[in-house]
């Protein structure tokens, strides 16, 4: 992977190659769940961006990583229980289908609490 990439496109085109169509399937999934969100590279992973931050991900060596805040991985601990997890991220292994629509659901549900959050903060 490219050290320091500052775009999405740069991070993704840093990657292997064999891992770089799962990645912009990834980022479609995303783009189509919050259309609204920017895109950026925060703590070295794409990031959405959207009233805060929205989600991340990240491809490793023998997984990519999701990280939709505690709240996402929370919220959706049932359908992550096949996945290894921990408070803020879940890794899916590149040896298994991606679950794109998962990924989708979790995104509109922080999209929705993202909005919230300005919204009360609108309202102070």
């Amino acid at each position: 992977m490219q050290v320091n990439p500052l775009t999405i496109d740069a991070y993704i085109a840093g990657c292997p190659a064999a891992v770089q169509p799962l990645l912009q399937k990834i980022r479609e999934t995303i783009r189509q769940a919050a259309p609204e969100a920017q895109e950026k590279i925060s703590y070295g992973m794409p990031t959405f961006y959207l009233h805060g931050n929205l989600v991340h991900f990240a491809a490793h060596k023998k997984h990519i990583g999701f990280y939709p805040a505690p709240s996402g991985i929370e919220a959706y601990s049932e359908a992550l229980a096949p996945y290894e997890t921990s408070k803020g991220a879940v890794q899916f292994p590149l040896e298994q289908p991606i679950p794109f629509d998962l990924i989708r659901e979790i995104t509109l549900f922080r999209v929705g609490e993202n909005q919230a959050k300005a919204a009360a903060k609108k309202k102070k």
